[in-house]
């Protein structure tokens, strides 16, 4: 295990490859490693002029521009806390996020789609235009703007650079050299699949080793290109793609909002060697009309995650895209994220029905999420997982962190199966199972079977109430482009290939799912909109 912090581990990856390209954009900015390391300390010195100490709250709000990632730097480097917002947050959601963070500080972008950030920002703090202190947020002493526009009561993102040539390099080895490889470094708040977000607590230990084992799998080595779409502010972004590239000497190159077009063009132009994604990134990529005209043959490896890939789609990905060595990862932010990675050679069929074995190091097991009694090869139940990598706890939330880690052991809420092999099978979340007529129905059996219907592009099964039978199955189904299908047919496919009361008694089509930013689908708010659709029978 590394027992190193992450200022360190750029520290020396600086010094190994100096000239390796470290942090690149298409469109420019470009850093070797050298130059990434020099930026990253100017900034953290800034930082600590700023008055930002070990163990302070640093907020960042926005998509996958430079800045974030030299943030994410300079923080360890001076042992504050990196606390990353959902780029899909609004005001309200903000105020919760910076209130129970206790943040001093606010980095942010313009905004994303349709939220304007620094508009969010004066409507929850609009004392800060006249540089007046928050009484709502008393922690919060800074707002700093990414970008060249000034702001009332901002300051900019090269205001805070510039203010790092008043302090010298030693007072900066001098932090950096107190800190500890097991104190908090970043915290992420919880997707909110499922209810309230609470802020997981990971420590440089947790995510440095999380990275080393996710490369590890990869075979990540210094001559590495990864391309990153994946939200920075998720672990996907920070600990699995530029937290592992630091790690290795790779080249980070990040797409600043996913769009599979800028994606395919990243790839061609920096021969790129790696990809990250979600099954719906690696479906539009594919689906794209300019497929065809971009060279995707320097890939090689790269993560797919979040969600299950239907078998189509990985064949396309491993021959079209040329990702022969793909990897499929499970894990939750609360153990940094990584627990389970299948092998660039496993199976294809490994790749698509499993999310393969534990990290060496990682402790798992299947129990009745009754008893707690650990279940035999095959047997569904609720999978926790215990070491290296589980969190430190959930900020202020001790009753909750209780309730999360008994013993050591983090219980994941995910249902699984692991076989003989040690290969384990995600079934859904435990309180996804829906139980009909006293028959337990696992959504995501009926999903993967789902996915084999000729004209489906992606589906989701979810519970409904049912006066009869407790619950119902419903089916959300997304039909590929240009297709046409009846509830009919999808029903008698069912009846024809499943049990009975695995068959959906409703099917509901639709254009978009509602997901979470890291591309997970909310199943909460689908079962909503069934309820709603289809009042509680």
């Amino acid at each position: 295990m590394i027992e190193k912090t992450i200022g360190q581990i750029l520290d020396e990856t600086a010094e190994k490859y100096p000239d390796n390209d470290a942090l690149v954009y298409v469109d420019g900015p470009r850093y070797t490693y050298r130059q990434f390391k020099k930026v990253c300390d100017k900034l953290a010195k800034g930082l600590m002029h700023l008055g930002i100490k070990k163990g302070d709250h640093v907020a960042v709000w926005g998509y996958n521009v430079p800045e974030w990632v030299m943030l994410q730097f300079a923080t360890a480097k001076i042992g504050a806390v990196l606390v990353t917002v959902n780029i899909y947050y609004k005001a309200h959601e903000l105020e919760y996020l910076l209130k129970q963070s206790d943040s001093t500080a606010l980095f942010l972008v313009d905004g994303f789609r349709d939220v304007n950030y620094v508009d969010t920002v004066y409507r929850v703090i609009p004392e800060i235009k006249e540089g007046k202190a928050s009484e709502k947020l008393p922690f919060l002493k800074h707002v700093v703007f990414m970008g060249k526009e000034k702001h009332d009561g901002m300051l900019n993102f090269d205001d805070v650079l510039k203010m790092g040539e008043n302090v010298p390099d030693e007072k900066l080895k001098e932090v950096q050299d107190s800190l500890d490889p097991h104190d908090v470094v970043n915290m992420q708040y919880t997707s909110g699949t499922t209810g309230f977000p609470k802020g997981v607590m990971l420590t440089h230990y947790n995510i440095v080793n999380n990275a080393y084992w996710v490369g590890h799998y990869l075979g990540l080595t210094e001559k590495d290109r990864m391309c990153i779409p994946v939200p920075f502010f998720h672990c996907f972004g920070c600990v699995m793609s530029t937290l592992n590239c630091a790690l290795y000497g790779a080249t980070m190159v990040p797409i600043r909002i996913f769009d599979a077009g800028e994606v395919l063009k990243a790839v061609d132009q920096e021969k790129c060697t790696v990809i990250q994604g979600v099954p719906t990134m690696f479906i539009r990529e594919l689906n794209h009309p300019d497929f065809e005209k971009y060279d995707t043959t320097s890939l090689r490896t790269g993560i797919m995650a979040g969600a299950t890939c239907p078998m189509e789609v990985m064949k396309r990905v491993m021959n079209e895209m040329h990702v022969s060595e793909i990897t499929i990862c499970y894990g939750l932010t609360e153990a940094s994220p990584v627990i389970t990675q299948t092998k660039r050679d496993d199976p294809i069929e490994k790749r698509v029905e499993t999310v393969g074995k534990a990290h060496p190091p990682v402790d798992v097991k299947i129990i009745d999420p009754e008893t707690g009694k650990e279940l035999p090869p095959n047997e569904p139940g609720e999978l926790i997982a215990r070491g290296y990598n589980i969190m430190k706890g959930y900020y202020k939330m001790p009753e909750e962190t209780k309730r999360a880690i008994e013993n050591g052991w983090l219980h994941t809420k995910d249902l699984a199966v692991m076989d003989e092999e040690g290969y384990i099978k995600i079934l859904g979340r435990v309180d996804d199972m829906i139980i009909r007529g006293g028959e337990n129905v696992y959504p995501r059996e009926i999903e993967e079977f789902l996915y084999t219907h000729p004209k489906i592009k992606d589906v989701a099964v979810v519970g409904v109430p049912s006066k009869e039978y407790g619950e119902n199955v419903a089916a959300f189904i997304q039909l590929k482009e240009g297709m046409e299908c009846s509830e009919d047919e999808i029903k008698q496919f069912c009846r024809e290939n499943i049990a009975r009361y695995k068959t959906p008694k409703y099917i509901f089509f639709i254009d978009e799912f509602p997901m979470t930013a890291s591309g997970k689908i909310q199943k909460y708010k689908l079962r909503e909109m069934a309820k709603e659709m289809i009042g509680e029978s």
